[in-house]
């Protein structure tokens, strides 16, 4: 596309100069416009759960077409791995270390979010589906028009729905009590009812709708916002099936994990688990077919609003990611809140239309994360952000002008069933050092020859040097924290690590 438009460029100024065209017909080509912005974000979707990335189950066409029209991020991580946190990234552009919220806990939002700067430079802003799990304080988020079905919550509209069309089924929550299922845990069945009845068909139909509905002169922000594949783990038969019959990959597997002390019924919070066997297979297929009826179901809302763009001359812009990923039984582990890839790594996909100037087909290997969605929407959409923002602008990188982002990237937890559980990490794409705050524990990972993470270098005197540098790091990126996990020179072990800081850093 810059090739065809630099020859276009110098036809111009060949013609103006012969006197072929007049002046009047030389005018500077305009920018373009803002563009239309769609944000699907499935919850609790792993990063390598895309096709386009070889995973040996799962299906994700339409996914992997957006990674071929723009940009796949492949070391993209959760900047807290749990709903609350990592959300509230995503809507301020905020490190958790500079907002405070650092863990699964409710702080109201007063700081400018994305959906409401965008409002106000003359967005139409839309949610559909899974709530942004804030507190009430918060508001509307800066969504100007919210349809919320969120699945875990009785009588929103989906819900109010799904009593209307199937009064038998009791409603959402009766339908998981009934069947077995749980919210968080691993019992997997298939979708009791008629297809068009599951809460991501709905959230598709709604955000077509949208789609249609909305006024072509005002750009529009829609986030289809889905709860799968967040348990409870129920897709549609056909995709269960399916994926019952595939051959499912074996969780990582670390030899660093304690085997002989997990369970197989699991922990009380359902975090441990020995994961195996037919109960593991279902976890999966239940998982796997969630994603893919996501997928499925996007093709024709992502047709609608691409038409929707073309028929007002505006470009778009399509972006898929998730708040955190599912660790699915890898290392013993099930939910998230952890530091390895199954929780932390995330899809990060960028897509827009040509005019943009985006490169296609484009893997990026350096690190990035939720709070990078502000500053680079705001850029593409030519709205003047808030003063304090920690993401960086990713639009020079979607234009594949090989620029550096960043050296690396950092996130952690606080206490979220347990004090084990809370960590901070960081990783440059290659290398992954984790700190657990309560004990002192420190693993470090080469993700290049060890992407699954099964094989703990920090004890390994020939990697000592790496882990010092990383530790090096993550004692000057803790300084000044309120937690005082940081001091002269060293991490601090066996301080208190709430869910919010009382104080704020930049």
């Amino acid at each position: 596309m810059r090739n065809i438009l630099g020859r276009r460029s110098f036809m111009k100024r060949t013609a103006l100069a012969a006197g072929w065209i007049t002046c009047a017909a030389a005018k500077p080509e305009q920018p373009p416009a803002r563009p239309d912005i769609l944000l699907i974000m499935p919850d609790q979707m792993r990063g390598d759960c895309l096709s386009i990335l070889g995973h040996p189950a799962v299906q994700t066409p339409q996914f992997d077409k957006l990674a071929h029209e723009g940009t796949l991020f492949r070391s993209a991580y959760t900047p807290t791995a749990s709903c609350i946190p990592a959300r509230y990234a995503m809507l301020t552009g905020l490190h958790p270390q500079t907002s405070g919220v650092v863990g699964y806990d409710h702080k109201t939002i007063s700081t400018p979010t994305l959906p409401a700067v965008l409002a106000n430079s003359g967005y139409k802003t839309v949610l559909v589906g899974r709530n942004m799990h804030q507190n009430q304080a918060s508001g509307n988020l800066g969504y100007q028009q919210r349809i919320l079905g969120s699945t875990y919550i009785s009588n929103d509209q989906y819900d109010q729905f799904l009593r209307e069309a199937a009064p038998q089924s009791g409603g959402i929550n009766e339908i998981v009590q009934k069947n077995g299922l749980s919210y968080n845990l691993w019992p997997t069945k298939p979708w009791p009812f008629a297809n068009n009845l599951h809460p991501t068909e709905w959230v598709a139909d709604q955000s077509r709708k949208v789609v249609e509905k909305a006024d072509a002169v005002q750009p529009l922000f829609l986030t289809s916002s889905f709860y799968a594949p967040h348990p409870p783990l129920f897709p549609p038969k056909k995709y269960f099936d399916t994926n019952l019959r595939n051959e499912l990959p074996q969780p990582a597997h670390g030899d660093w994990v304690n085997w002989g002390a997990l369970s197989k019924d699991g922990n009380k919070n359902g975090t441990r688990i020995l994961l195996e066997g037919e109960r593991l297979r279902k976890a999966q297929a239940g998982y796997f077919g969630l994603i893919e009826h996501i997928d499925n179901q996007m093709e024709s809302v992502i047709s609608a609003f691409k038409a929707r763009s073309e028929r007002a001359g505006r470009p778009w812009v399509i972006i898929l990611t998730s708040d955190h990923g599912e660790m699915l039984g890898d290392h013993g582990y099930f939910r998230k809140c952890e530091p390895y890839q199954g929780s932390a790594n995330i899809p990060f996909i960028f897509s827009a239309s040509p005019e943009l100037g985006f490169a296609t087909g484009q893997q990026v290997d350096q690190p990035v994360s939720l709070v990078d969605m502000m500053p680079t929407l705001l850029s593409l959409a030519g709205a003047q952000g808030p003063a304090v923002m920690d993401g960086a602008n990713l639009v020079p990188t979607l234009k594949g002008q090989g620029t550096t982002i960043r050296k690396w990237i950092h996130f952690e937890h606080a206490t979220c069933y347990s004090q084990s559980q809370a960590f901070q990490a960081l990783t440059d794409g290659r290398f992954k050092y984790i700190w657990r705050p309560h004990n002192g524990r420190e693993q470090l990972f080469d993700l290049k020859r060890d992407p699954h993470e099964e094989h703990d270098l920090a004890a390994d005197p020939v990697s000592k040097t790496d882990l010092e540098q990383w530790r090096n790091m993550l004692i000057k990126r803790l300084e000044g924290r309120p937690e005082g996990f940081s001091h002269n020179g060293k991490l601090i072990t066996g301080r208190k690590y709430r869910a919010l800081n009382r104080g704020t850093l930049t």
